[in-house]
């Protein structure tokens, strides 16, 4: 996190100063190019077990579920706990999946608590197209923490989300802080 002596005013920046400030989020440049299909060609939640854990946002890592970073999150820290396994629905899940799902869950509440000193969460899933899903293919369950005072005009008004840190600094937090 920046403390308020290094910020940097917008008329420091190169180009024209105007009264703007900049919202930069460099991460969300991967989204924007691959066009209205994001990362699709295979399922993401099936790659990300194959990949390095810097490289699949991925925190921890269970026996039958593991914990990554959403790619494109709602907040800062916003994970989801997926099986390994090609499931699409929560009733098609094994009871050991179910558990270490549920597990995992509460390991991320506890971390995502003491590393950013959350206030609360939205957990859910959003199982099917018809009910939100945007990786209907692949049950995972969202974790989001949220702040008494992350509520703000961005997402109504410019439907923007202000995110304060890169997905590899939060990811880094999160997996150093798990077994800690």
């Amino acid at each position: 996190m920046t403390d308020d002596a290094e910020l940097i005013d917008a008329a420091t920046l190169p180009g024209v100063p105007d009264e703007f400030q900049r919202l930069w989020t460099p991460h969300r440049m991967a989204y924007i190019k691959a066009g209205p299909e994001p990362l699709r060609k295979t399922c993401p939640f099936c790659a990300a077990p194959g990949m390095k854990d810097e490289d699949a946002l991925i925190v921890a890592r269970g026996r039958t579920a593991y914990a990554l970073l959403n790619l494109f999150p709602y907040n800062s820290g916003h994970l989801l706990i997926c099986p390994y396994r090609h499931i699409a629905t929560y009733d098609q899940a094994t009871d050991e999946e179910v558990a270490e799902i549920g597990a995992l869950s509460q390991q991320a509440m506890r971390v995502l608590r003491s590393v950013s000193r959350c206030d609360g969460f939205n957990l859910g899933m959003n199982q099917g197209s018809v009910a939100g899903a945007g990786i209907d293919e692949h049950l995972h369950q969202h974790i989001v923490p949220r702040w008494g005072s992350d509520a703000n005009f961005f997402p109504i008004i410019a439907k923007t989300k202000a995110l304060p840190q890169l997905l590899g600094e939060v990811r880094q937090s999160i997996a150093d802080a798990w077994h800690a």
